[in-house]
C-alpha cells in the first residue's frame, strides 16, 4: 500500500503513500526570505522517497511568527526573496514529488520576543506557567479581512514559485484553530458565536484560494480532530468543519490534535486506542494516534485524509490504508534523523527509529517529575528542540548529530532564536 500513488480530487497525483509531516525548520534569513539551508533541507529530504514533502510553517505575517527564524510571504516580497523561495521549490520537487507550502499565522501563540502584542480572534491569553507569550489583542472585523487576503496571496505566490500545493494550518492552536475554539474565541459578531461564524475565516480562506489557484492545484487543510480541552473544539465540531472544507474543494485533511495548552501532538502515548484485532492493540494506540478520528471522519467523507502522529512500523501504516484509517501516512520526527525513512521503507526495511525513546531534558533519576503536567509540558518541549537541532544540522551540513544531548540542543536553539531576533530587529 505504502508505494501505491494516490489520485486528488483536483487531480494532482501523489507518487506514494508518504508525507514529510510539516515541522518548523527556523533556517530562514532574520529577513524572513529562504536560505541556502532550507534549499539544502528540501532537498535531501525530496530525495528521501516521501511523496509530499510540507514545508514548515509560512508566514503571511512578520509579526505574527510560530518561532524566529519562519519563512515570511507577505506582500511586499522582494524579487530577491521570491527567487530564493523559487530555489527551495525547484530542491524540493527535484524527485518527482510533491513540494505543499503550509501557510500559518500563529495569532496568540507568537513568542513574546517576537510580538509582545499579538493579534488573536479574542484577548484570551495562553495559559501556561512562565509564559513565553504575550498579552494577545483582539482582532478588528477589518483585521480579520485583511488575514483571508493574506492568507490567499500566500498561496498564490507559493504556486508561482514552483511549491505543487498548499496547506492552510488550522491546527495546534495557531490563529485559524484559535478561529475554531469558542475557548479562544469569544466574539460576538459574524467570526465568533455559532460554530459556522466561528469557522466563516477558516472557509473563507479556502474557498477563496480555490478560485484563486484553479481547480487543478492541491490545497490541504490541517486539522485537529479536538483541542483535548474541556469547553474547546470537540469532535463533532471538526466533523461538521471537515464536510463544509470538503464543500469547499479541499484535496487532502490532515487530523492532528492539541494546542500549546494541552500539547498532545508532543506528548502522545496513545491516546486514541484503536479496536482493532489483526494487530496488537498496544501497538496500534501506540503508534497511530489519530486513527480513530479519521476512521470516524472516513465514514462521513469521500476526500483522502491523512493522520500523522507515533507512525513508525509498516506494518502498523499498511494496516492503517487498508482498513480505511487513512489514505496518506504522515511522518514527522523519524525523518527529523533519517532523512531517507520513506525509501528505507520501500525498499524493504520493516521500522523507522523512534529516537524519543531515550530523549529527556531531565536525567533519569529525577524522571519521576514528569508526572506533574508542567514538568511534562517543558520536557516536551525539550525535547522537541532535540529534534529542530537534528533539522538545522541537516540544513547547515546535510548530516545530523543522533549524539547530540537534549539539554545541548535546547540550549542551541534559544542562542539561534536570540541571535535571529536581535538581527531582525537590526535590519
Amino acid at each position: 500500500m505504502l508505494n501505491q500513488p494516490l489520485n486528488l480530487p483536483c487531480g494532482a497525483v501523489v507518487p506514494n503513500r508518504m508525507c514529510k509531516a510539516a515541522m518548523t525548520e527556523g533556517l530562514a534569513h532574520p529577513n524572513g526570505t529562504a536560505s541556502a539551508e532550507l534549499e539544502r533541507l528540501y532537498g535531501i529530504w525530496s530525495d528521501g522517497g516521501s511523496g509530499i514533502l510540507l514545508s514548515g510553517n509560512i508566514q503571511v505575517d512578520g509579526d505574527h511568527l510560530e518561532r524566529p527564524g519562519n519563512v515570511i510571504v507577505d506582500s511586499a516580497l522582494s524579487d530577491d526573496a521570491f527567487a530564493a523561495l523559487q530555489r527551495m521549490a525547484a530542491a524540493g520537487t527535484r524527485n518527482g514529488n510533491h513540494l505543499w507550502a503550509q501557510i500559518s499565522h500563529a495569532g496568540r501563540q507568537t513568542q513574546k520576543i517576537v510580538n509582545p502584542a499579538p493579534k488573536a480572534p479574542s484577548a484570551v491569553r495562553l495559559r501556561l506557567p512562565q509564559s513565553q507569550f504575550g498579552e494577545p489583542v483582539a482582532l478588528t472585523t477589518e483585521e480579520i479581512q485583511s488575514i483571508v487576503e493574506r492568507f490567499v496571496g500566500c498561496a498564490v505566490t507559493c504556486k508561482e514559485a514552483g511549491f505543487t500545493g498548499v496547506q492552510f494550518h488550522s491546527a495546534h492552536g495557531y490563529l485559524l484553530s484559535q478561529f475554531l475554539s469558542p475557548l479562544t474565541n469569544q466574539r460576538e459578531d459574524e467570526w465568533g458565536g455559532t460554530l459556522e461564524n466561528r469557522a466563516r475565516a477558516l472557509i473563507a480562506i479556502v474557498t477563496q484560494a480555490r478560485e484563486a489557484l484553479g481547480t487543478n492545484f492541491p490545497i490541504s487543510v490541517k486539522l485537529n480532530s479536538a483541542d483535548f480541552q474541556k469547553g474547546g473544539f470537540d469532535f463533532d465540531d471538526s466533523l461538521t468543519v471537515a464536510k463544509w472544507l470538503a464543500d469547499a474543494g479541499v484535496d487532502l485533511l490532515e487530523i492532528s490534535g492539541g494546542t500549546y495548552e494541552q500539547p498532545r501532538l508532543l506528548n502522545l502515548d496513545g491516546v486514541e486506542p484503536i479496536e482493532e484485532q489483526s494487530l496488537a492493540r498496544s501497538t496500534l494506540a501506540r503508534e497511530a494516534y489519530f486513527v480513530d478520528f479519521a476512521k470516524a471522519m472516513r465514514e462521513k467523507l469521500s476526500i483522502p485524509i491523512m493522520v500523522t502522529g507515533g507512525l513508525r512500523r509498516k506494518e502498523v501504516m499498511n494496516h492503517v490504508l487498508e482498513t480505511g484509517g487513512a489514505d496518506m501516512i504522515g511522518l514527522g520526527r523519524p525523518l527529523c534523523v533519517d532523512a531517507d525513512g520513506p525509501n528505507r521503507l520501500l525498499n524493504g526495511e520493516d521500522e523507522l527509529a523512534r529516537y524519543e525513546d531515550n530523549l529527556s531534558l531531565l536525567p533519569s533519576w529525577l524522571m519521576w517529575l514528569t508526572r506533574f503536567n508542567a514538568v511534562r509540558t517543558i520536557n516536551s518541549f525539550a525535547t522537541q528542540f532535540w529534534f529542530y537541532e537534528q533539522i538545522a544540522s541537516i540544513g547547515r551540513t546535510g548530516a545530523t548529530d543522533p549524539t547530540l544531548t537534549v539539554f545541548s540542543a535546547t540550549m542551541a536553539q534559544q542562542k539561534a532564536a536570540s541571535a535571529w531576533m536581535t538581527a531582525r530587529k537590526g535590519r
